[in-house]
C-alpha cells in the first residue's frame, strides 16, 4: 500500500478543515440550547412545562389538565 500515509495526512487534513468550519459557524449543542430554549416562551401554570406556541400550549392543558378551569389566555386561541 503506497499511498498509505498519504492517505492519513489527507484524512487528519480534511478532519481539521471540517472542524475549523464548523467552529466559524457556531453550531455547537449549547448555541441549539439557546436557540430552543428562547424559543419555548409558554409557561403552563399548573406544571411549570414549557411550550413554543398558545396553541400547543392550550392542548396541553386540554389533555394534561381536563379538570382545571382553563385560563384566561387559553380560552380565544
Amino acid at each position: 500500500m503506497a499511498r498509505g500515509q498519504q492517505k492519513l495526512q489527507s484524512q487528519a487534513k480534511a478532519a481539521e478543515k471540517a472542524a475549523k468550519l464548523k467552529k466559524q459557524q457556531g453550531h455547537n449543542a449549547n448555541s441549539q440550547k439557546k436557540a430552543a430554549q428562547k424559543a419555548l416562551v409558554h409557561v403552563c401554570a399548573i406544571c411549570k412545562a414549557q411550550m413554543p406556541d398558545p396553541k400547543t400550549y392550550k392542548q396541553h392543558f386540554e389533555n394534561k389538565h381536563p379538570k382545571n378551569p382553563m385560563p384566561d389566555d387559553l380560552k380565544d386561541v
